[in-house]
C-alpha cells in the first residue's frame, strides 16, 4: 500500500468513526496485572466465539449485546471509501473463480454504539449471490453475513493473527508489575486478525475476507475488580 493510499484509506477510517455516530468517552482500562489479565481471558474469548462461528456479524452483535454497548445492539457495515483492491492470485485460486469470472472488492467497518469494532476487506463472487444480496451490498449499509444469510454459510479460518498482548513477554517469570502500572492502560487499534473463506451450503466458496478487531471490543466499563490500584 503507498502512503498517498494509506493516508487516504486513514482519512476514510477517521471519517467514519466520526459519523457512526454520538458515543460516550471510551472506558480506561488500569495497567494493573490483574486488568491485563482479564483484558487476555476477554480477547481469547472473543477470538474463540469467531472462530467457531457460522458468521462473525452475528458474534459482535452478540458481543456488543452482552457487554451493553448500546441501546440497541445492532451491528451497521459502514462503507470505507477507497481505491479498489484486486483479488490476489491466491484468493482467486481458494475461490476457485476462472479467468475473467468477476471478484468484488468491499471494504467496511463492523459498528455498534458508535464503535467500531472490525475492519474488513472482503472479496466475493457476485455470480455466487442472488440479485437481491448483490443490491444489497452494492446499495446498503447491511453486514455482508446478514445479507447472504439465505445462503446458509459457514466459514473457515485460513490464518489467525494476534497483533497485541496485554501481558509483557516473560511475564510469567517476573511477578514484578508490568511497565506502566499508572493511569490508563494503553492498547492499540489493532488487537487480532482473522482471514476466513466463506462457504454456502453446498460447500462452494464465495468470499474471502481479512478482519481486524479493535480495541473498540474492549470499550465498555472494566470489571470492579479490575480497576483497583493493587494486585
Amino acid at each position: 500500500m503507498t502512503r498517498a493510499v494509506f493516508h487516504g484509506v486513514a482519512f476514510s477510517m477517521a471519517a467514519l468513526t466520526a459519523a457512526a455516530g454520538a458515543r460516550a468517552e471510551p472506558h480506561p482500562w488500569p495497567p494493573t496485572f490483574l486488568s491485563r489479565v482479564e483484558i487476555l481471558a476477554l480477547i481469547q474469548t472473543l477470538n474463540a466465539s469467531l472462530l467457531a462461528s457460522r458468521s462473525a456479524t452475528a458474534t459482535l452483535e452478540k458481543w456488543c449485546a452482552d457487554h451493553k454497548m448500546a441501546a440497541e445492539p445492532k451491528i451497521v457495515a459502514r462503507r470505507v471509501q477507497g481505491p479498489e483492491q484486486a483479488p490476489s492470485a491466491e484468493t482467486r485460486k481458494r475461490l476457485g473463480v476462472e479467468p475473467g469470472e468477476a471478484v468484488r472488492y468491499r471494504r467496511v467497518a463492523l459498528t455498534c454504539g458508535g464503535r467500531v469494532l472490525s475492519e474488513a476487506d472482503n472479496w466475493y463472487v457476485p455470480g455466487r449471490l442472488t440479485e437481491e444480496m448483490n443490491r444489497a451490498l452494492d446499495t446498503t449499509d447491511t453486514p455482508f453475513g446478514k445479507a447472504v444469510a439465505p445462503l446458509q454459510p459457514f466459514r473457515r479460518t485460513i490464518e489467525m493473527t494476534m497483533r497485541w498482548s496485554p501481558l509483557p513477554e516473560g511475564w510469567e517469570l517476573s511477578l514484578a508489575q508490568p511497565p506502566g502500572a499508572s493511569g490508563a492502560l494503553a492498547v492499540p487499534h489493532e488487537i487480532f486478525e482473522h482471514k476466513a473463506i466463506l462457504y454456502d451450503a453446498g460447500q462452494k466458496p464465495f468470499s474471502e475476507v481479512h478482519e481486524r478487531y479493535t480495541s473498540d471490543i474492549l470499550d465498555f466499563p472494566p470489571p470492579a475488580a479490575g480497576s483497583g490500584g493493587a494486585d
